[in-house]
C-alpha cells in the first residue's frame, strides 16, 4: 500500500521492490531501525544491535546493485540472528555470562548462506541461557506481561513486532514452534539435518535443528530455500539438490490434503479455550481431518527425548560446567547434573527407538495423511516471565526430526495468539508448507 512503512512489508515484497528499484536496502533497514527504536524498550528482543553497522551493510548492498552485479534472493533484506549462531562481525554470547564478549572468528554456515543471498545481518536476538529454559529479557509483543516463549525468544518477538521481516532460531525441544505460537508469527522447524548447524552452539546433535521465523508462509519459503545444503562441519547434512520451497508453495495440492489430528498424551494440559478453538477447527475442516491415536511405540518418546537431551547437553556443555557451574542457572545445572549421571544403556536404548517410531509415521503418511495437526503449545502465552512455557507438544516431533510449522490461525479468550502446528513426513518439507497454505486458506 502507498505510504506503508517498509518495515511492515513482507520479505518477499521488499525483495521484489529492491530488485525493481522501488525500494533501497538503506530505506528498508532504516525503517526497521525505527521500529526497533519505537518498540525495543517494551519488547527487548535484541542482545546486540549496532545501527551504524547495519546501515553500512545496507549501503554496500545498494552500491552492489547499482554497479550492475548479480544480486541474491535476499538482497538487502535484514535478518535477525539468534545469539547462539556465530557471526564474525558481532558478538555471540549464547545467553550466558560465561561467554560475555565472545566474538567468533567465523560465521556459522547459515550466516554465510544468508550473506551469499545478499541479506543484511541486522543484529543478534535474545536467546534463553544456552538455548535452554532459563528466560532472557524478552517480552511478548502482544502483552509484555506474558512470556514470548523460548529459547528463540528474541527472534520470534522481533518478527512479531515488525522490527525485522525474517529471523533465525533453533529448536532442541520446542524453541521455534512454541515462541512462534506465543508471538503470533509463522515458525518453521525443518527436517533434522536439512539445514547445517556448523558454527551454532551445540546442545544435542540428535535433537538440534535450525529454524526460521517470518510473518508469512511465502517468507518462510524464501528464507528456507537459501539455507538448505551440505556442510562438512555438520555430519547430519548431505549433498542434495536445491529444495524448491517457493515453487512448491505456489502450487495447488493435486488433491485436497487429509490431516490426522493427534492429541498426544498431553491433551489434558491444553487450556479450555484452546480446546474449544481446535474443536471449531476440526468442524471447519469436516471430512478433511480425522482423529488418530498415537502409536503405542510413541508412548515413551517424551522420556526418550529427555534422556537424549540431558545426556548430550551434559557432554556438550562440559566446558561451561567445569569453568563456571555456579554461574549457570539452577535449572540448567540440574539438567546437566542428571545428564552426567545418565546410564549408557538408557541413552543408547533411547537413540535406538527413533528409527522405529519414524518408520511408524512414514507408514501413516504413505497410507492416508498429508500432515499431522496438533497444538503448538497448550494455549496462549502464559502470564509471567519466569518461564517460557510448556514444550510438550513439540518434543515428539523434535525427537523424530520431522518437519513442523506453527501457523498463527487462532486467538484465545484473552486475545493472544494460539498456534496450530502441522507436522510432515521427513524430507517432505516443501509439501508441508504447501499443506499449511491450504489450511490457512480454508480458514481465511
Amino acid at each position: 500500500m502507498a505510504g506503508e512503512a517498509p518495515a511492515l512489508l513482507s520479505a518477499a515484497e521488499a525483495a521484489r521492490r529492491i530488485r525493481e528499484g522501488l525500494l533501497s536496502s538503506a530505506e528498508l533497514v532504516e525503517s526497521c531501525l525505527e521500529q526497533i527504536s519505537a518498540f525495543e524498550e517494551k519488547v527487548q528482543a535484541w542482545v546486540f544491535l549496532d545501527a551504524e553497522h547495519a546501515r553500512k551493510q545496507a549501503r554496500a548492498a545498494d552500491e552492489k546493485k547499482a554497479s550492475g552485479e548479480a544480486i541474491g534472493p535476499l538482497h538487502g533484506i535484514p535478518v535477525g540472528v539468534k545469539d547462539i549462531i556465530d557471526t564474525s562481525d558481532m558478538p555471540t554470547e549464547n545467553g550466558t555470562v560465561l561467554h560475555k564478549g565472545r566474538t567468533p572468528r567465523r560465521d556459522a554456515a547459515v550466516v554465510s548462506m544468508l550473506r551469499a543471498a545478499g541479506a543484511v545481518i541486522l543484529g543478534k536476538t535474545v536467546t534463553t541461557e544456552c538455548a535452554y529454559f532459563h528466560p532472557g529479557k524478552t517480552r511478548n509483543p502482544h502483552n509484555p506481561a506474558h512470556t514470548p516463549g523460548g529459547s528463540s525468544s528474541g527472534s520470534a518477538a522481533a518478527v512479531a513486532a515488525a522490527m525485522v521481516p525474517l529471523a533465525l532460531g533453533s529448536q532442541t525441544n520446542g524453541s521455534v514452534i512454541r515462541p512462534a505460537a506465543f508471538c503470533g508469527v509463522y515458525g518453521f522447524k525443518p527436517t533434522h539435518g536439512l539445514i547445517p548447524r556448523t558454527g551454532i552452539l551445540r546442545l544435542s546433535r540428535t535433537l538440534d535443528h535450525v529454524g526460521a521465523f517470518a510473518r508469512s508462509l511465502d517468507d518462510l519459503a524464501l528464507l528456507a530455500e537459501q539455507l538448505v545444503g551440505w556442510d562438512e562441519g555438520d555430519p547430519d547434512t548431505r549433498p542434495r539438490a536445491r529444495v524448491p520451497f517457493r515453487e512448491v508453495l505456489a502450487e495447488e495440492p493435486p488433491v485436497p490434503p487429509m490431516l490426522a489430528f493427534i492429541r498426544t498424551p498431553h491433551w489434558e494440559r491444553v487450556d479450555a479455550d484452546a480446546k474449544d478453538a481446535f474443536k471449531e477447527l476440526q468442524e471447519a475442516l469436516g471430512d478433511r481431518i480425522e482423529e488418530v491415536d498415537l502409536f503405542p511405540s510413541s508412548a515413551s518418546a517424551w522420556d526418550m527425548h529427555t534422556i537424549i537431551m540431558e545426556t548430550e547437553m551434559a557432554v556438550n556443555l562440559e566446558a561451561e560446567w567445569t569453568k563456571g557451574a555456579k554461574k549457570l542457572s539452577a535449572t540448567l545445572r540440574a539438567r546437566i547434573e542428571r545428564g552426567r549421571e545418565a546410564r549408557a544403556a538408557d541413552y543408547l536404548r533411547a537413540l535406538q527407538t527413533i528409527p522405529r517410531i519414524v518408520d511408524s509415521f512414514d507408514d501413516l503418511f504413505m497410507q492416508r495423511y498429508d500432515a499431522i495437526l496438533t497444538p503448538a503449545a497448550p494455549g496462549t502465552a502464559p502470564k509471567g516471565l519466569e518461564s517460557t512455557g510448556d514444550p510438550a507438544f513439540c518434543s515428539l516431533w523434535t525427537l523424530l526430526g520431522l518437519p513442523a510449522v506453527s501457523l498463527p490461525l487462532m486467538r484465545g479468550e484473552n486475545g493472544l495468539p494460539i498456534g496450530v502446528q502441522l507436522v510432515g513426513r521427513r524430507n517432505f518439507d516443501a509439501r508441508l508448507l504447501r499443506t499449511a497454505r491450504w489450511l490457512a486458506g480454508k480458514l481465511a
